[in-house]
């Protein structure tokens, strides 16, 4: 009996097998097409089967977190101001096979819709709120992008604006401003010292003015430490009232 012929078609049937099976990653989904016209149900993870031969054709697509560089923008802020501006968008397809059919290359569309609404976003605001306010830009620029992607199958998860470039004479201005608010907050420090030191002296006076004694006693124990850190000789007048109160105790 002659064999050859069911080898022939087993083999057929192994390559038929073997051209239609697929293996998808544990991250990676596919989107089937039979002639054309996609199929309800998307395929993955594992292994997975189709039919060769051009009937059936298979998308992956990779449902991770994907980080977006948004290149620098050029942005006119509401005072006029010209700044550079940069983000980075972390975006993750959550329905596959509306990112395939609803959609031309998501990643590009989405990373087309991230410059133009972070220049319109910045455009919005003032250098100022522009600089101390990135959180609140941030989440406005999630929500927008996001509600645009939505009809797309890809959540945008955040919006980050990386750096916000200004000009060379800008930076001179806010170094200057930065240095002029830093002399008066010293000289407003330094006028609040001496406003204490003269408050503090004023008591002082106050108290050697009801005793008397302890302006002498001052005035010697000044004598001592000039002694003590000068070798040369120094000549200081005796006030009156010291020798008087030797001699009263005398007498």
């Amino acid at each position: 009996m002659d064999t050859t012929p069911l080898a022939i078609v087993v083999v057929l049937l192994l390559v038929l097998i073997l051209s239609g099976v697929r293996v998808l990653k544990e991250y990676e989904r596919g989107v089937v097409f039979r002639l054309g016209s996609a199929l309800k149900s998307v395929k993955g993870p594992g292994l997975v089967l189709i039919i060769p031969f051009g009937i059936d054709r298979m998308v992956k697509v990779d449902m991770r977190v994907m980080t977006m560089d948004v290149p620098p923008q050029d942005v006119i802020t509401r005072d006029n101001v010209s700044v550079k501006v940069n983000a980075v968008v972390y975006l993750k397809v959550v329905d596959a096979r509306r990112a395939i059919l609803e959609v031309d290359q998501y990643y590009y569309a989405t990373s087309q819709l991230a410059q133009t609404t972070l220049r319109s976003v910045c455009g919005e605001k003032e250098l100022d709120t522009l600089l101390t306010e990135r959180e609140a830009i941030n989440v406005a620029l999630q929500s927008i992008l996001d509600k645009h992607t939505d009809p797309w199958g890809v959540k945008v998860t955040l919006v980050e604006v990386k750096q916000i470039d200004l000009p060379q004479e800008m930076q001179r201005a806010m170094a200057a401003q930065a240095q002029a608010e830093r002399n008066r907050r010293a000289k407003v420090i330094h006028a609040r010292g001496e406003s204490e030191a003269a408050l503090q002296l004023s008591e002082a006076a106050q108290t050697m003015e009801q005793h008397p004694v302890m302006l002498q006693l001052r005035y010697l124990q000044t004598l001592l430490e000039v002694a003590s850190e000068h070798n040369s000789t120094t000549i200081f007048p005796v006030p009156i009232d010291v020798v008087r109160m030797f001699f009263e105790k005398g007498r």
